[in-house]
């Protein structure tokens, strides 16, 4: 089998470890302005993505710079939709500035985990990126709400995994509250990761075995270590044949 997966980082968020991310991932996920970064941010962060041949896409947030966009706060569907538009519409221009076409979208934070449990939300964000952009491929956990809206809307959508973070039974993240939230060894990810392609399947902390398909693989760029445990991750990858590239957008007709 020959296996392909994209490894994604959020970068532009002031951790100060985008270049060496930049060397090492396929895919950047600029902050957007509404949990971290903002205009001069993003257009470095797209510039120099752009110079290391990595796709970019906008991460887009709840507006909640004091919690980094990852605290879940009440908000309407009208609501993520007019803050989903208004962020990528400023990431596109920004892009289009520095002669580069985004490739994709993935939410941040508490927007993303809500978004995959509820399909009201997950709508708001899906209706948003077709209106701006169609092309434009949706980054969500497999079989998610998230996931499901983008497909009804008709967009191209890249399941979604997390190296660094454990799975609950139910598929989704253990909650960063827990001690047990992050994964740190680099290569019991890569082992995971490739059961993941190879089987389908992830093992969560309760021991049960998870189904789900891994498209394009996230590891958090202000984690402590994030560099080494990417550049860990992705060797380990490519020495067992793994091609790690950005996902290609399907344009129909």
């Amino acid at each position: 089998m020959n296996l392909r997966v994209d490894l994604n980082a959020d970068l532009g968020e002031g951790a100060g470890q985008d270049d060496e991310l930049l060397e090492l991932v396929t895919s950047a996920n600029v902050a957007t302005g509404f949990h971290a970064g903002d205009a001069d941010t993003m257009r470095a962060a797209v510039s120099a993505a752009r110079a290391r041949g990595v796709a970019v896409g906008a991460h887009p947030s709840l507006f909640d710079r004091e919690n980094f966009g990852r605290k879940e706060l009440p908000i309407t569907p009208d609501e993520v939709f007019d803050a989903v538009t208004y962020q990528l519409g400023i990431f596109q221009a920004i892009a289009d500035a520095a002669g580069v076409r985004p490739n994709h979208i993935k939410p941040h934070g508490a927007l993303y985990n809500m978004a995959a449990r509820d399909k009201t939300l997950a709508g708001a964000i899906a209706r948003a990126t077709k209106i701006v952009d169609s092309s434009l491929i949706l980054f969500a956990p497999d079989n998610s709400a998230l996931a499901h809206a983008g497909e009804s809307h008709g967009l191209q959508i890249a399941r979604e995994v997390f190296a660094d973070r454990n799975y609950l039974s139910d598929g989704s993240l253990v909650p960063r509250t827990r001690l047990d939230a992050l994964l740190h060894d680099p290569e019991e990810a890569a082992a995971r990761v490739l059961r993941m392609l190879n089987e389908g399947k992830v093992r969560s902390v309760d021991g049960v075995d998870v189904a789900l398909r891994a498209e394009t693989i996230c590891v958090h760029g202000d984690t402590p270590g994030a560099v080494e445990f990417a550049r860990v991750l992705r060797s380990e990858l490519e020495k067992q044949g793994v091609t790690v590239s950005a996902p290609e957008r399907q344009f129909p007709g």
